[in-house]
């Protein structure tokens, strides 16, 4: 195991963590993409590459778990990266085939990248305001089957997650956005921008 590279990223992780446990303390979590955080995600995202491009997909048996799933959150929250998301979600995918990566990372990170493409996620696992300000699963399949891929993989189910993802928002003092169309405009500006859509 390469102890060194671990601690890297391991480090990259709590870097993110920090700034995003401050942004919660001043309840600017909601505040549309905090450009400290957006600047801290891009940072970390170009790191990890670096460090994949060296060593491959920083898997279990390379890093151990803590660092494998520390990378995994890199990816998850390099939304201003689509080609590196799209790419590690590749690697991460052999990863898991070959039993060095968690399914359930694997799940989410394809989730992640279905709502930026504008497509329906398999697992639910990504939550947004929908416009009555209510916290709810982004655009799903079909949810018999939604909850049948979470079972598989030994998750809760959808109805129960969504109780959970509520309670979660109230307790980081996150709120609706005041204007849902003006929000919904702006996302869409940044997909473009981001180059997630045309």
């Amino acid at each position: 195991m390469n102890t060194v590279v671990a601690k890297k990223i391991i480090d990259l992780k709590n870097k993110d963590l920090k700034l995003r446990n401050e942004l919660i303390k001043k309840e600017e979590l909601s505040n549309g993409y905090n450009e400290e955080m957006e600047a801290l995600h891009n940072t970390n995202a170009k790191e990890l590459s670096q460090i994949i491009d060296e060593i491959g997909y920083p898997t279990i048996d390379k890093v151990g778990k803590e660092a494998n799933e520390a990378a995994w959150l890199i990816i998850q929250h390099s939304i201003g990266q689509p080609e590196f998301m799209k790419k590690s979600a590749e690697m991460l995918k052999k990863a898991v085939q070959e039993n060095k990566a968690d399914p359930i990372s694997l799940a989410y990170l394809a989730d992640r990248i279905a709502v930026f493409e504008g497509k329906e996620q398999l697992y639910g696992t990504q939550f947004d305001w929908d416009i009555n300000g209510v916290m709810s699963p982004n655009q799903i399949d079909d949810i018999e089957k939604v909850n049948l891929r979470r079972k598989t993989l030994g998750l809760n189910s959808l109805e129960e997650q969504t109780v959970i993802m509520k309670e979660r928002v109230k307790k980081e003092n996150q709120s609706p956005p005041d204007d849902f169309q003006e929000r919904k405009s702006e996302y869409n500006e940044w997909r473009k921008s981001a180059g997630w859509i045309e």
